[in-house]
């Protein structure tokens, strides 16, 4: 055993055992990561005795819940290295962060002759939302290539950004590689042409250090579901000068300052992007996640990840039906193929074994077609994840070896 698998958290986990009592090997933790009890409880407690709404009601649990919502967002800003919490929106996850960013953003600078800069390893989320407004505004699209290692070449990348480049989308970290943005000089190469630089954090947040103002972006967006918090919740980053700037994404209540048929001005941000009831008990939840990984570290989650990931390469190296993809060091994600056995195949006889992975295109249609595969095999460990998941799914990959023979 390595030291990796002394991180001992599998007890704060209630999913992590099947309805029998038998241990379920959950490696699907890039898709969305297991809740600790922690953050189940503090979802409870605010769905029932604490519950109330918020920002409108003069009673005191309305007052408590309105504290207790707001902490959440100084909670998240302090987390993420923020300014203020003024630069802190919640929205429904990342995807609709990078929707509100290219509808209001992206609405109000991009026109036609303007270019916006993704990479080859994208999520859909961080595709589809900027060829939406290219399609309204004129704009183009362009794609920088990968290293033979799978990361974003940013050689590639500063040769080829101009001045008709307006911004520059990319993740911070790859849900199908596990490869690691050098954000600095992303950031460095975005700005020496005026281009503002939004990175997609979902992958970061929950296993790296962040400081928004070391890594010098302009957005950044992540998800609560895969920060052991809860789903339908997630941040937009922005900077405050940005967020001023920017029009409304939607319109109701919460987000105005005051309505006449004639003619509504508009709450400052935050509250300007959050329209209608927020996400009161998602957001209270958020801060009891953040309290349970801050505490342990992300400094000590990256290291205890990416060792099992590296383990993980190691034995799969070993394996000649296996074709590994992506850098020897990634962020605890491990993504595969195995000679003539479909991805969908090798995860329905490792789900026989209670063994949870990803298989499919992972919502990077565009990489699989750079990798020449339809789909792959993805193994993604969170801070629960120990040797023995690694030791559960190489009996299965070996049994499954033995079937298709």
């Amino acid at each position: 055993m390595s030291e990796t698998a002394t991180l001992d958290r599998k007890g704060d986990f209630p999913g992590l055992v099947t309805p029998d009592g038998k241990a379920w090997h959950y490696l699907d933790t890039a898709a969305t990561a297991q809740k600790p009890q922690v953050v189940i409880d503090a979802m409870s407690n605010a769905l029932g005795r604490d519950y109330a709404t918020v920002h409108r009601g003069v009673y005191a649990r309305s007052a408590d819940m309105t504290r207790a919502y707001e902490a959440a967002r100084r909670r998240t800003a302090d987390f993420i290295g923020a300014k203020s919490d003024g630069e802190i929106v919640f929205v429904r996850g990342a995807t609709e962060g990078i929707n509100l960013v290219a509808e209001s953003w992206g609405g109000a600078n991009l026109k036609s002759g303007d270019r916006i800069m993704l990479s080859m390893l994208e999520h859909h989320s961080n595709i589809v939302p900027w060829q939406m407004v290219a399609e309204r505004t004129g704009a183009k699209i362009d794609v920088c290539p990968l290293t033979e290692d799978g990361l974003i070449d940013l050689d590639w990348l500063e040769a080829n950004l101009t001045d008709q480049h307006k911004l520059v989308a990319l993740a911070h970290v790859s849900n199908v590689l596990g490869s690691i943005l050098g954000a600095k000089r992303a950031a460095k190469a975005a700005h020496g042409v005026g281009a503002k630089l939004l990175l997609d954090g979902c992958q970061a947040a929950p296993r790296m250090r962040l400081a928004m103002q070391e890594l010098d972006c302009d957005f950044y967006v992540f998800s609560a579901h895969k920060l052991y918090g809860p789903t339908g919740i997630g941040v937009l980053w922005a900077r405050e000068e940005l967020l001023e700037a920017m029009p409304p994404y939607q319109g109701g209540g919460a987000m105005i300052d005051k309505v006449t048929f004639e003619q509504t001005t508009y709450a400052p941000p935050p509250q300007r992007f959050e329209a209608g009831t927020p996400m009161i008990t998602e957001a209270i939840a958020l801060h009891a996640a953040i309290d349970y990984v801050d505490a342990i570290g992300p400094e000590t989650l990256f290291a205890h990840e990416s060792g099992l990931a590296t383990r993980l390469r190691d034995e799969l190296r070993q394996l000649n039906s296996i074709r590994l993809f992506g850098p020897d060091k990634s962020a605890g994600i491990v993504s595969f193929e195995m000679e003539g056995v479909h991805p969908h195949d090798l995860g329905t006889i490792l789900d026989e074994e209670n063994v949870a992975i990803r298989a499919g295109h992972h919502c990077a249609q565009p990489l699989m077609d750079h990798l020449g595969v339809p789909a792959t095999a993805r193994a993604s460990f969170g801070l629960y994840s120990d040797e023995s998941d690694i030791d559960a799914l190489l009996r299965g990959i070996d049994r499954t070896k033995r079937i298709f023979g």
